[in-house]
């Protein structure tokens, strides 16, 4: 059998066995199900013996032999090392493209105001930015690299610190002059901004736990909008919809521009989680890999403090007055 046919024969069979039938694989491999059966077909007459039971009915028609799945971990295995020398020979420069993962709220409020350093250090690297709330599968999406927020350990993959994250209530400089917030316990008549986003996450850090730190007893009132995306929490905070909870790293450029302001900056609550760079160990040697993840931690070590004293001594200013009305 020549080398290429071979090499379909195996991923027909590779993908039949794991889908449990030759349409599905058919579909994945974008040929017709006759196509993949033909393969399967030539690679047991190359081997003399059958890689599949096959049921005329029954929900499992296509069921691999005992020999078939003792020998997919290792074909699986080689499927990987064949991608991971393609990568290889792919990333053999600084130029073509680098593939990211990040969520929809890093990416609009850290990394798309910065990128513009990144690209005009390596104009021969095309950033191709994939945004998603969920974990997403390195080698089967082509991932180069990620930022990630958690508690630092995924599965196959290094994770390196950026930047950790403190977080504090804030609000437009509008709503701070219009409403009672000289402590914590003003905020029981306050509207106050939840992000979902980070709902059921193990570490996160809720309005329920700044509230117990800061001393407001649990019956405080906590009505408010629910949102399920961070930036679009501190663009409500920013339009005068309330006081969120706002995440440090997401929150310093409109701090910065003055669109909020943050509140009782005395209190800290440092989280438990963080952002990490992540990528698959066995391409930490790229050296588009290792450009991006370079530039990310220079960013990082030049990110400042999510608020600083003037910021916090404005806040202060604001609400003052509005406790005196």
């Amino acid at each position: 059998m020549k080398s290429p046919i071979f090499l379909n024969a195996l991923k027909a069979f590779e993908a039949a066995a794991r889908h449990g039938s030759f349409s599905a694989a058919s579909a994945e491999l974008n040929v017709t199900p006759a196509a993949v059966g033909q393969l399967v077909r030539g690679l047991e007459d190359w081997l003399g013996a059958p890689l599949f039971l096959r049921a005329a009915s029954g929900r499992a028609r296509l069921v691999p032999t005992d020999a078939a799945r003792r020998a997919l971990p290792d074909i699986q295995a080689g499927f990987d090392k064949l991608a991971l020398g393609m990568e290889i020979l792919r990333d053999a420069s600084h130029s073509g493209v680098l593939t990211v993962t990040i969520s929809p709220a890093f990416a609009a409020k850290w990394l798309l105001p910065r990128i513009e350093r990144f690209q005009a250090a390596w104009p021969d690297t095309d950033v191709r930015l994939e945004t998603s709330h969920k974990s997403v599968d390195f080698l089967a999406q082509g991932i180069d690299i990620g930022v990630r927020y958690g508690a630092g350990a995924w599965p196959g993959l290094t994770a390196e610190k950026l930047l950790d994250e403190e977080m504090y209530p804030v609000c437009s400089p509008d709503y701070a002059r219009r409403h009672p917030l000289a402590a914590p316990r003003d905020l029981a008549g306050a509207a106050l901004i939840h992000d979902l986003s980070l709902e059921g996450v193990d570490g996160a850090t809720s309005w329920d736990d700044w509230l117990r730190q800061a001393g407001v007893p649990s019956g405080a009132r906590k009505r408010g909008l629910r949102i399920n995306n961070a930036a679009a929490v501190l663009q409500a905070a920013s339009e005068g919809q309330g006081v969120a909870l706002a995440r440090g790293v997401m929150a310093q450029d409109d701090l910065a521009a003055g669109r909020l302001v943050r509140l009782f900056p005395t209190i800290a609550c440092r989280s438990a989680l963080a952002y990490f760079i992540v990528y698959r160990a066995e391409c930490a040697a790229s050296p588009r890999l290792q450009a991006f993840r370079d530039w990310l931690l220079a960013e990082a070590a030049r990110f400042s403090k999510p608020a600083s004293s003037t910021k916090a001594t404005k806040a202060a200013k604001l609400a003052k007055p509005a406790r005196q009305r």
